[in-house]
């Protein structure tokens, strides 16, 4: 016999539910159909459904068609309820998917047919309620093509030239199996169908049961038994729930080998750890009613009473755990009736976060409260009703806060270290934005001779475990690849912990250097109001932030589409419905983290210093033996490992060889000017200061007043340059550098000397590393700039700190680099440092008052 999995989805009010007992009603499970409206629907059992009319908990049947087994998994349909649809979705084999034939395509529908995409769950389509629809199916059949898939065919008639012809053009087996043919077979279509190419339609009223028996036979004819293997155990867990008596039960799906009584399960913790627990029961649901098995084969769904460590998404034996793509977009807190020991309390409710994940339910310590993440007011009133029936307690919520995302715009090379005594690891990262909706990827591209295999391995899995936040607000990080790059290990001293705490700390540093992007939820929305109201739809929505597509016509009443950040539209339905007086309508789903309309206000609400995290953004390195803390701005410069992709290396002619350093994020401010002066002499010492490290100093403190000339006697300025620095620092000159490096430098000289003449200035060029003359270096006087080509052993570096040093007894001295360390070292001789970008544009500012003067002159 063929048994398979079948969910059945679909958006609320489409008639899911009724389709369902249509189906039960024809197999012969149940002899009297079902109403939802009357509360007496066999699949949904819980009080609160029947009361409300709609699905909220996913519930099992099993239905037999001819030679084929379906377990029916009938899922809620309301969006406040999709995670819970979401998890169904991992152990399902079939899906249909219920469409209303005058609603169509709803926002809602897109995101449950996206969901079913991504998986690759092939889908049955039913148009329901066509009895009292004023369309017609062709119509209905267009808009499935155009906005699902071109895939989707009719199969109210399914032996006829053109229901073949239909079939064919949605893939090349097909079209040439029926070129060949002239027909085709079940076989050839039923695996159109499982390869997600082709997607069977049927058209009826399941009230009336037109068109559901069709549809059963067609399940029947057109699906193939799924492949399991028979010897190597699998499982897919995907609920948690409790039964009547309050036992804890475990769902779920096996997909390979069997489970039988007494058997035990190996379950993977959270943390790592592993832990064996031994089957007591099977249980085979239909409804609320189960009946004992002894044995569980694969493709089979039992809950398992009993079991502790297991959660929902989780997979065993064979099967890796399974993460969603839906979560709530609000975070509330929940209010308590007055004197109650919120902790205690919290200790209480907590398997209701086992039963609803995307809860994610926790307590503050600080705040002395309870949060908890929903979807929308309706699952805060299920909840609340839930609380009140199990715990006996009254509670309530407050105003639901945006819960934000963040990412970042550009790549990032993030760098870990840790290195208290008796413990080391070092880890570099590289972090690459991806495209919205992509969450975290985790690769390694590090070299196994570098480090290895299972220390690779632990780093991802410590990555992939943690909550990373972003540095703007505190919120999760998203849509971003961190690839592994580089790490090293000590062959006595290094720990499984100590990866796991640089890589956390290469992803803080990393971010802290990147330009990072606070996203923001939004929903889909469509909205049917009549005509005279579109402009004033329009103009809401443009007001809200959102975006909409051309207004759909039809019979005096416009379809409005588009979506519009949570935080503006969530409270719009009110406002909706009072100004149309009814006679507009609204759905929201959940869509797409997009950058925040309003990120300067949120963040500066937030508050939140990204140094005073739990998760340390600076490394801690060893020094005669003992640890101590590096801020994240000095890691780069004391990593003890070099990453290849962070070096720039220019090839001169006759010989020559540049020395790049990495670049720095320091922008050249008269604070970060200080704060360098402090590094600096918390590292070497007090320094005796000079006259141009005191004017950092007062400038720093705010102090903008002239010196006289009796006190500063030093009117001329002089100006260094790290000559290869700047040059691949310039997106111009390293363009030139690559064709050839002598060009460059010879055009940087030129735009010196031109520079130089006009603003009666000095310059000091360097270039390190150059060998001609037998190594012993050169001078070069070009006007004012002065041209230095160090000895073949000495560095600009070293070079441009010795004249430093010399020149700012005579000279207000600024020195033009983007190198950490030589930053350091400018200010403890008594330079001002500036960067190439800044530099760059003083150049070019006086290029044009060059050009100016010239004009003027003519």
């Amino acid at each position: 016999m063929k048994n398979i999995v079948l969910g059945i989805l679909a958006h609320v009010d489409a008639g899911k539910t009724t389709l369902s007992e249509a189906l039960l009603y024809h197999s012969g499970v149940i002899s009297e159909k079902g109403r939802v409206d009357k509360g007496s629907s066999f699949l949904d059992t819980d009080g609160e459904e029947r009361r409300r009319g709609i699905t909220i908990f996913s519930s099992l049947a099993t239905i037999p068609v001819n030679d084929t087994s379906i377990t029916l998994l009938d899922t809620p349909g309301h969006v406040d309820f999709a995670c819970e649809t979401e998890r169904a979705l991992s152990v399902e084999d079939y899906a249909i998917l219920v469409i209303s034939a005058d609603e169509g395509v709803t926002p809602h529908t897109k995101t449950l047919w996206n969901l079913l995409r991504a998986r690759g769950i092939p889908t049955f389509i039913f148009v329901n309620k066509t009895d009292i629809a004023n369309r017609r199916k062709i119509d209905v059949l267009e808009e499935l093509k155009s906005q699902l898939s071109s895939g989707v065919v009719s199969f109210l008639s399914t032996d006829t030239d053109a229901f073949f012809e239909d079939c064919a053009a949605c893939s090349e087996a097909l079209m040439k199996s029926y070129f060949e043919e002239g027909v085709l077979t079940d076989r050839e279509i039923s695996e159109a169908i499982r390869s997600c190419a082709l997607f069977p339609c049927f058209f009826g009223s399941a009230l009336k049961l037109e068109g559901t028996k069709e549809l059963l036979l067609g399940i029947d004819r057109f699906t193939l038994a799924p492949d399991f293997s028979p010897n190597i155990f699998g499982a897919k867990v995907y609920k948690i729930a409790r039964d009547p008596d309050g036992a804890r039960l475990t769902y779920m799906k096996i997909t390979g080998g069997s489970l039988a009584l007494k058997d035990s399960l190996k379950i993977r913790g959270e943390g790592g750890e592993v832990l064996y627990e031994k089957v007591e029961g099977l249980r085979l649901y239909s409804a609320d009613k189960y009946k004992n098995l002894k044995r569980a084969e694969a493709g089979t769904i039992v809950a398992i009473p009993g079991l502790i460590g297991t959660r929902a998404g989780m997979g065993l034996g064979v099967e890796p755990d399974d993460a969603g793509v839906l979560s709530p977009t609000l975070d509330y807190t929940m209010i308590l009736p007055a004197g109650s020991d919120v902790y205690e309390f919290y200790l209480k409710i907590a398997p209701l976060a086992e039963e609803e994940p995307s809860l994610s339910l926790r307590y503050d310590p600080k705040a002395r409260e309870i949060k908890v993440r929903l979807m929308g007011e309706i699952q805060g009133e299920i909840l609340t009703k839930m609380i009140a029936d199990r715990y006996g307690v009254d509670i309530s919520f407050s105003e639901g806060k945006i819960l934000y995302k963040e990412t970042i715009k550009d790549t990032v090379y993030g760098n870990g270290h840790f290195e208290p005594l008796m413990h080391y690891a070092e880890v570099r990262l590289r972090l690459e934005p991806l495209p919205e909706g992509s969450g975290l990827v985790f690769v390694t591209e590090c070299p196994t001779d570098l480090l290895k295999t299972n220390w690779q391995r632990l780093i991802l899995s410590a990555l992939e475990g943690h909550l990373h936040r972003g540095v703007l607000t505190g919120s999760p990080i998203t849509d971003m690849k961190i690839t592994l790059i580089m790490g090293k290990a000590h062959p006595k001293h290094t720990e499984g912990g100590d990866f796991r705490q640089a890589s956390i700390r290469a992803v803080r540093q990393g971010l802290m250097k990147a330009d990072s992007v606070l996203l923001e939820p939004t929903f889909n929305f469509e909205i049917r109001v009549p005509e005279n109201l579109v402009g004033r739809i329009m103009t809401d929505v443009d007001n809200m932030y959102g975006k909409t597509s051309a207004p759909e016509f039809s019979d005096g009443a416009a379809t409005i589409r588009g979506y519009a950040p949570v935080s503006e539209i969530r409270s719009y339905p009110v406002a909706l419905r009072a100004m149309s007086r009814g006679a507009a309508s609204i759905s929201l789903t959940p869509g797409a983290y997009l950058p925040c309309h309003n990120a300067e206000e949120v963040i500066s609400a937030a508050g939140y210093d990204p140094e005073l995290d739990r998760d340390p953004v600076g490394s801690v390195f060893c020094a005669k033996g003992a640890g101590y803390a590096v801020p994240w701005y000095e890691v780069d410069a004391l990593m003890h490992t070099e990453n290849p992709e962070e070096r720039t290396d220019g090839d001169g002619d006759e010989g020559a060889e540049a020395v790049v350093r990495a670049t720095s994020k320091y922008r050249g401010t008269a604070a970060e000017d200080k704060e360098l002066m402090a590094i600096f002499e918390r590292t070497y010492g007090k320094i005796k200061p000079r006259t141009v490290a005191e004017r950092v100093e007062n400038n720093a403190a705010g102090e903008k007043k002239k010196r006289k000339s009796a006190q500063d006697p030093r009117r001329d300025e002089y100006t260094i340059i790290d000559g290869y620095n700047f040059i691949f620092a310039s997106e111009k000159l390293k363009a030139l550098a690559k064709d050839e490096l002598s060009f460059a430098r010879d055009t940087l000289v030129r735009i010196l000397s031109n520079y130089a003449s006009f603003k009666k200035s000095k310059f000091l060029l360097v270039f390190d590393a150059y060998k001609r003359h037998g190594g012993e270096g050169a001078i070069e006087k070009c006007g004012n700039v002065t041209v230095v080509y160090t000895k073949e052993a000495e560095t600009a570096d070293a070079y441009i700190e010795r004249a430093t040093y010399g020149m700012a007894k005579d000279y207000a001295v600024r020195v033009v680099t983007s190198d950490y360390s030589e930053q350091l070292v400018i200010l403890g001789c008594g330079g001002i440092r500036i960067t190439p970008q800044e530099f760059e544009r003083e150049l070019e500012a006086g290029d044009l008052e060059i050009k100016s003067f010239f004009e003027k002159q003519k």
